[in-house]
């Protein structure tokens, strides 16, 4: 666990999309302890990108699209209040040119999905995407310089496993990052937040209904690999790998 200065855990928790992380986040935003940002980089991400993305020009107008300013508030001061600085972070927003250094500075946490599933429902949102908007190469570039500069494995949770055992897996995941689970992590209030992006009112109509954790349609069975269209496929096949790497070491209740 890394700390600032103050005693401030200054968590990035890194997903790819379709994934629960927003349900994620209301679940550490309901902790009166926590302070949470959303999707910091996402603003940049299309800047740079140019991605046709729901609402690309409110978000252009609305967030910093200066990734060095983003840092520099992720890692800023907080109010007095604040013992946990929740990220919301997706991976594939972490682009090349970005510099790595203010990873050291802040805890990781990883969010995964079965890819299968993860790209049934993407293409639902985005017609067409390849295998870094996805999120599985840059969360297993995150993950291996976690350990490689920290010695350490940083917590995986997988959220069809937290789907099923929620109070379980938030355990876990509180015990690993050294912090006090709160009950309040279970259950929130319906609607929307003052901290959610101006994105949430395309990508968080289901999250916004939710009082907690829900299984995703679909998820017990999940889309069949055989039944993806090519290039759909494709994308799946060479995310397989990433996944199970990242897989491999998710928590257990």
């Amino acid at each position: 666990m890394t700390e600032s200065g103050n005693g401030v855990l200054r968590l990035a928790m890194w997903s790819g999309p379709r994934n629960i992380s927003t349900a994620v986040m209301r679940a550490w935003g309901n902790r009166t302890d926590t302070l949470v940002v959303d999707e910091p980089f996402y603003a940049h991400y299309l800047q740079v990108t140019g991605l046709a993305h729901p609402g690309r020009d409110e978000i252009l107008a609305r967030h910093e699209t200066d990734w060095r300013r983003v840092v520099a508030a992720l890692l800023g001061p907080v109010p007095p209040q604040v013992r946990i600085h929740y990220q919301k972070q997706m991976s594939h927003h972490l682009l090349p040119h970005m510099d790595r250094g203010w990873l050291d500075s802040v805890t990781h946490a990883f969010l995964i999905r079965d890819p299968c599933e993860m790209v049934a429902s993407l293409v639902e949102k985005l017609q067409g995407f390849d295998l870094l908007a996805t999120g599985l190469p840059q969360q297993v570039e995150i993950f291996d310089h976690v350990i490689a500069t920290t010695g350490r494995v940083p917590p995986v949770v997988d959220g069809a496993d937290l789907l099923r055992d929620p109070a379980g897996l938030l355990r876990a995941l509180c015990r690993a990052l050294g912090v006090a689970f709160d009950e309040r992590m279970l259950w929130w209030p319906a609607g929307r937040r003052d901290t959610d992006g101006v994105w949430a009112r395309h990508w968080y109509e289901r999250v916004e209904r939710s009082t907690g954790f829900e299984p995703l349609p679909g998820r017990d069975a999940g889309p069949q690999r055989a039944t993806l269209p090519q290039p759909l496929a494709e994308i799946e096949a060479a995310c397989r790998p990433l996944y199970e790497r990242l897989h491999a070491h998710r928590l257990h209740a």
